[in-house]
């Protein structure tokens, strides 16, 4: 597998529409999905993931960063394999988001899956990650309750009609 890689950029002159120029640091970032795994109409599969940088877990759907020369559906299969074991019968893109456009030029593209088969998840070395089925309503209520707070996840139900 080729190796993922982030471009940070420190102090680069950029003219704006004004005709000013400035320098800013960046990351050039290869672009990422985030799916959104359905069951049935009604049910989708959570992860809840330990996340180091915030020495904890949230709650979040499969994601990832796409590897050099990978399709968009590529990735998103090969992500929702390895976080989930799910395979999609159906993956459909239904939007996309700049995640944070003040310092990186990261694209989250936004996948519906349907048609789910079970297999093994196959996920990398720093993941630790629980899988949970959780209905429309039980979503709804982690979000009221300030327990879903992953931005990428709460913008891919947005597009969904989940919140």
């Amino acid at each position: 597998m080729a190796r993922r890689t982030l471009d940070f950029r420190r102090s680069q002159p950029v003219v704006l529409p004004n005709g000013r120029t400035i320098k800013i640091s960046f990351i050039n970032h290869p672009g990422a999905v985030i799916i959104a795994p359905f069951l049935s109409k009604d049910k989708i599969v959570f992860m809840r993931q330990f996340r180091p940088a915030l020495k904890k877990y949230i709650y979040e759907l499969p994601a990832g960063t796409l590897d050099p020369n990978e399709s968009l559906v590529s990735c998103a299969k090969r992500e929702l394999i390895e976080e989930t074991g799910l395979r999609a019968g159906k993956m459909t893109k239904i939007g996309q988001i700049y995640p944070v456009p003040g310092y990186s030029t990261e694209i989250i593209h936004i996948f519906k899956a349907e048609g789910l088969s079970q297999g093994e998840a196959e996920p990398e070395e720093y993941e630790v990650i629980e899988n949970i089925v959780m209905s429309k309503s039980q979503v709804r209520k982690l979000f009221k309750d300030g327990k879903l707070q992953d931005a990428k996840s709460i913008c891919a139900l947005t597009f969904c009609g989940w919140l």
